[in-house]
């Protein structure tokens, strides 16, 4: 598939969820394209290769999460975010927003300082770092109104993670699979612990590819400073509420 036919695929889909991409935005989308391609030839980012399903299953699969972010937000901070998904599609999308990218994984922060700097993008901050101890930096908690995270982690343990870092009001967009509800419940009285409750599960379609939703969670009340817990322990000994 040509880069046309791809492109052609992202805006009619972004165009159906009521958004708009110009001709720069997409001009941006084909050069990730590009590097992230290049980048993958020495260092493991993706399995994903092929120009339609880096546009199918990162590009608008990114750009799904939009719908739910509320209107141009601010602040996002992306969580894991490997090959910059879903954060760079929405900064592009976004171009105001202010954008952090943690990732603990050197060679992916690398990867995306590269691409930062290919894209010409602005307000963007990249920080190796594990999420642990980035969160209890006392001026970082509490100041995003969108916290992404994609295959991170369990929800109890995203969680814990995100909802220090969410701003009062703000949300964690989680995308999951057709039917996350065993695990969103299992996760509930830990949404309660840390000042989160569940919004809603939302359904995401796109082209050809199987169902699957984005967990969307509220941050209602402050979250108390004893979490994260320290480097390791939210993945060794999830949180039960």
């Amino acid at each position: 598939m040509t880069d046309d036919v791809a492109e052609k695929m992202l805006v009619s889909q972004v165009d159906a969820w009521g958004l708009c991409l110009d001709l720069k935005q997409l001009a941006l989308f084909r050069r990730y394209a590009e590097t992230l391609a290049q980048w993958n030839t020495h260092t493991n980012l993706t399995a994903i290769t092929d120009r339609h399903q880096i546009y199918l299953r990162h590009f608008l699969d990114a750009l799904a999460l939009a719908r739910f972010c509320g209107t141009s937000p601010a602040a996002l901070i992306d969580i894991g975010s490997g090959a910059g998904l879903p954060g760079v599609p929405l900064k592009i999308l976004f171009p105001e927003l202010e954008l952090v990218l943690i990732d603990s994984v050197a060679k992916k922060t690398n990867f995306l300082k590269h691409l930062i700097m290919q894209l010409g993008l602005e307000q963007v901050r990249i920080v190796t770092e594990r999420v642990e101890a980035f969160a209890r930096i006392p001026y970082e908690r509490e100041r995003y109104p969108v916290v992404t995270a994609r295959a991170v982690a369990d929800l109890r343990v995203l969680a814990e993670y995100a909802l220090p870092l969410l701003a009062p009001g703000g949300r964690l967009l989680a995308p999951k699979g057709a039917d996350p509800r065993a695990e969103v419940e299992a996760a509930l009285p830990v949404f309660a612990m840390l000042g989160g409750r569940l919004h809603s599960i939302e359904p995401v379609l796109l082209p050809g590819l199987e169902p699957r939703s984005v967990v969307l969670i509220e941050k209602i009340a402050s979250t108390d400073r004893r979490y994260p817990r320290p480097v390791g322990t939210p993945t060794r000994k999830p949180l039960t509420g």
